[in-house]
């Protein structure tokens, strides 16, 4: 069964990447879905997402993982590439009220495709690409927030300038 795990991943944090590896060991193939947001600044292009999750998942051998960049409606897309279920990572409460809002306008929209939601381990459960963004702008440590193979890039890009 193809399972997508879509989210914008700017950047994928130690987080995001133990949902990748949780999913990956329940489903045949877990699809990393960087979406398309027009709404969303974003720090590194599709391209540079991508090609981080690929280093960060090639260094876990994982080999049913894999990252695609898409656009439109998330459901719509888990369709195409043949999914059944859109994977999501749930931290607290407030991530629940949002994460319920899309499943079931995703439900309405594709009855055949589930959601399934992870919860964080509580040694994630405050982390996000928002609070790594914070802390290395005020000049902070992100080293334990995110995966040793993209430290180095995601520090030059937000300390530049």
């Amino acid at each position: 069964m193809i399972a997508c795990y879509p989210g914008t991943f700017d950047p994928i944090t130690k987080g995001h990447l133990d949902i990748i590896l949780r999913a990956a060991k329940m489903f045949d193939e877990v699809v990393v879905l960087i979406m398309k947001n027009p709404r969303k600044k974003a720090t590194f292009t599709e391209e540079e997402r991508a090609k981080m999750i690929a280093t960060v998942i090639e260094k876990q051998n994982c080999a049913n993982v894999r990252v695609e960049v898409g656009s439109g409606l998330t459901v719509d897309y888990v369709k195409k590439l043949g999914g059944k279920a859109i994977v999501r990572g749930i931290r607290a409460v407030s991530d629940y009220e949002y994460e319920l809002q899309q499943a079931t306008a995703n439900q309405t929209l594709d009855p055949n495709i589930e959601t399934v939601f992870l919860i964080a381990k509580p040694e994630y459960s405050f982390l996000s690409s928002s609070i790594v963004k914070e802390v290395a702008l005020g000049g902070g440590d992100i080293t334990p927030f995110l995966p040793a193979e993209i430290i180095k890039d995601v520090q030059e890009e937000l300390t530049k300038g």
